[in-house]
């Protein structure tokens, strides 16, 4: 991408937050935080009303707008497999909304760009797991939690848990939205149980928004959920640094070894799982070869090292 391209694309992200760090915006476009300041220094003296919080992040003044953008081809293709994405593993309302976009989107193309998509179209498919079932995603549950979660409203819920058949009634103050293992869970807070609880979505028989507030100021962030959950299921903490080029391939296995959380730095990608047996990820390991750049802790090292060991006995004898 050319400067003039990149600045464009930065404005164009500014629009999107209340507060980007330089951080964000170098990762997004692979450059050194130094061009990021003079491309910041740039757009200032190009008249853009740029503002700046120390240690928190650029923004647009109040009131700035870009005029209407076009879209690349490349841009309407992305939201073309984003769409076919959506009907496999969002919920109907999702879908609905998503759909409603799009025809937006669509709408402002010229007339190549739509051939372009609607040939494309025909080529690009999206398959569910085998074992998926429609009624996973048969609820207009995820726009009600998104509301919940962006006002900071509590829900109150019909929940039918999957030990005991269960059916109960609670008020929980949501913490977040995670899809993981094929699933979408609720992480929230319950008033019932007064814990933190993990909520599978098709699980739910009904959900309200209310008009009760919140109190978030001493509740868990979602990483800390996951922390706090394995430490309470005697689950053992992995984490695992691959290079961002070669991981493309374990974006969907890696739900499969308690995945929970990832960090970007620089040219690499560390996440963090929940195990409770490090033989069980090992294995799983071992199958990435020179994929794996680190791995802690040190016994999952050393369990890496035998299987290696045993690996290269056998074929190498």
């Amino acid at each position: 991408m050319n400067r003039i391209d990149r600045l464009s694309a930065i404005l164009i992200m500014l629009q999107t937050k209340k507060l980007i760090t330089a951080n964000e915006i170098a990762e997004r476009f692979n450059v050194s935080l130094r061009t990021i300041y003079r491309d910041m220094h740039a757009l200032d003296e190009a008249g853009i009303p740029l503002g700046a919080e120390a240690g928190r992040g650029y923004y647009l003044v109040e009131g700035f707008h870009l005029p209407p953008v076009m879209f690349t081809p490349e841009e309407a293709g992305a939201m073309l497999i984003a769409g076919k994405l959506t009907d496999c593993f969002a919920d109907v309302s999702v879908k609905h909304f998503f759909n409603l976009a799009t025809d937006k989107i669509k709408s402002v193309l010229p007339e190549s760009h739509r051939n372009f998509i609607a040939e494309l179209d025909n080529h690009v498919h999206v398959y569910p797991p085998a074992y998926s079932d429609d009624k996973i995603f048969s609820n207009n549950f995820i726009t009600t939690i998104e509301k919940a979660l962006s006002q900071k409203k509590c829900l109150k819920i019909k929940y039918a848990a999957s030990y005991s058949n269960e059916i109960t009634e609670r008020i929980v103050e949501p913490l977040g939205l995670c899809f993981y293992g094929f699933q979408w869970h609720l992480i929230a807070f319950c008033k019932l149980r007064r814990d933190y609880r993990d909520f599978r979505a098709d699980r739910i028989m009904q959900l309200y928004l209310l008009t009760d507030t919140c109190n978030n100021s001493d509740k868990l962030s979602i990483s800390e959920f996951f922390k706090l959950r394995a430490s309470k299921e005697n689950l053992f903490e992995v984490e695992v640094k691959f290079h961002k080029d070669r991981i493309s391939s374990i974006a969907g296995s890696r739900y499969y070894f308690g995945f929970y959380e990832e960090q970007t730095a620089g040219k690499f990608i560390s996440m963090k799982f929940a195990v409770n047996d490090y033989n069980y990820i090992a294995g799983w390991l071992i199958t990435l070869g020179d994929m794996v750049e680190e791995v802690s802790p040190a016994n999952l090292k050393t369990i890496l090292i035998k299987l290696a060991k045993t690996i290269a006995t056998k074929y190498l004898d």
